[in-house]
């Protein structure tokens, strides 16, 4: 979140706004996390129910949030909320606001979510009403939020892609060490092509992926704002690295399902990227449609 989530704040946020949250976040005397998934809306980003209403120099916040990452240890949560009705707006991406402000738990509820693996960062549920923020906690204009918040996505698919393949990498790593060292019938497993294409094969996925990457990731340090390249990186990423989990697990047969060879952790890890930010079926929708030309699907 520190590293990709604050794009908006340095794409579109002002001079004072900068000094006053970069410079303690880059210098770690603070942390962030990042609020849009809400509980009735899912990945439908512009049904966000969540809402703000100016009051005089602030807004009054009002809402929930899901899967927020590091809440429990966050001094500040940048958050997309409806400042003007859907029924009032000609586009549903209008409307929306993004905010940078203090995470105060005594005013908002923050519940954390027991989940099946990520164990070292903290996910929650947020529930806030009559949340005061005071109006120059704003970045950007008032339901402009929904363009400002697609810098910051586009980095983080970028960032989960390249953490799928650091799973991916290591689960390999380890099934091949222990392909080679474990002796079957008078050999090694390894010297079994059943056992030595699939490994051969995930490795060429992911270096396939490694590349997709960081063409993704150059186009956006190059300022391109489209979506097809990050979407892609993290869907190659995510499917090569759960492929390779997946085989890691039956290069060590039952020992694979044992805690002491690591490899049932990388599959519970790598379940994550195939998931969020966005699913693999959104992105295939979205390249269906925007990059092949074909008719909206959903």
């Amino acid at each position: 979140m520190n590293i990709f989530g604050l794009e908006p704040v340095v794409k579109f946020g002002t001079d004072e706004q900068k000094r006053r949250w970069l410079e303690p976040l880059v210098q770690g005397r603070e942390r962030a996390c990042f609020g849009v998934t809400e509980p009735n809306t899912g990945l439908d980003t512009l049904k966000l129910q969540s809402t703000a209403r100016r009051d005089g120099g602030h807004y009054i916040l009002s809402g929930q949030k899901i899967w927020i990452s590091t809440a429990q240890n966050a001094h500040k949560i940048l958050i997309l909320v409806r400042t003007t009705p859907l029924d009032q707006v000609s586009k549903p991406s209008q409307g929306l606001s993004l905010f940078y402000t203090d995470l105060d738990p005594s005013i908002v509820e923050i519940t954390e979510i027991p989940k099946m693996g990520r164990a070292a960062v903290d996910t929650n549920s947020l529930f806030f009403d009559d949340w005061r923020v005071p109006a120059t906690d704003m970045v950007g204009q008032e339901n402009e939020g929904f363009k400002m918040i697609l810098h910051g996505m586009n980095a983080e698919r970028i960032l989960i892609a390249a953490e799928a393949l650091g799973l991916g990498y290591a689960a390999i790593r380890r099934a091949a060490t222990y392909a080679g060292e474990r002796h079957v019938f008078g050999r090694a497993i390894g010297q079994n092509q059943a056992i030595q294409h699939p490994l051969a094969d995930s490795w060429m996925k992911l270096e396939a992926a490694r590349l997709m990457i960081y063409h993704a990731a150059r186009l956006y340090d190059d300022g391109y704002s489209s979506g097809e390249y990050a979407n892609t990186a993290k869907y190659l990423g995510a499917e090569a690295a759960f492929q390779a989990c997946e085989r890691a697990i039956m290069v060590h047969g039952g020992m694979g399902y044992a805690k002491e060879y690591h490899v049932e952790r990388y599959l519970r890890e790598v379940l994550i990227p195939r998931i969020a930010p966005v699913s693999r079926e959104m992105i295939c929708n979205y390249i269906g449609e925007r990059v092949l030309g074909l008719p909206k699907s959903y």
